[in-house]
């Protein structure tokens, strides 16, 4: 089990480190790389091409123009998880949009403006298919969730 995540700055990584920690919490191997879309295009191609055959989820972080999830998603048939980042134009709304209107063909999937914990969950949604133990990893992950959101209306009900 293994994804890689790409940022297109390392001052995006702070949106992804919760998620990250995530992942190795449930023993998944983490690809972490910054590499743009636009700066680096050369070696962002190289690393996909050698990643092909190892990763099962792609979580491709960007804002402003956010096209390194498109890119990406172009350049490999592995599923990609784009993770819109909020910046100073536009609260992150350009990234989101730039995510989520992909052409026909070339799909992103694409989760909530700075959420690198939603990024990381819809991946290892779609690893769950190949990997059942994930499945049940995910299943008391929300139960989890639950029955932390039970003992606080329990604490307010008093």
């Amino acid at each position: 089990m293994k994804i890689a995540v790409i940022m297109g700055s390392k001052s995006d990584y702070p949106k992804l480190e919760e998620g990250i920690n995530f992942l190795r919490k449930y023993d998944i191997e983490v690809i972490v790389r910054v590499l743009s879309a636009h700066r680096t295009p050369r070696e962002l191609e190289q690393f996909i091409a050698d990643i092909e055959n190892e990763v099962d989820v792609i979580i491709a972080a960007a804002g402003k123009a956010a096209h390194l999830p498109g890119v990406i998603a172009a350049n490999t048939l592995i599923p990609v998880v784009g993770l819109p980042i909020k910046s100073s134009t536009m609260d992150g709304l350009d990234s989101l949009l730039s995510m989520v209107q992909m052409p026909s063909g070339i799909p992103v999937a694409t989760v909530t403006i700075d959420s690198g914990l939603n990024a990381v969950l819809m991946a290892m949604q779609i690893m769950s298919v190949k990997y059942p133990k994930l499945k049940e990893d995910l299943r008391n992950y929300r139960q989890e969730m639950a029955q932390k959101v039970l003992k606080d209306d329990e604490c307010l009900r008093g």
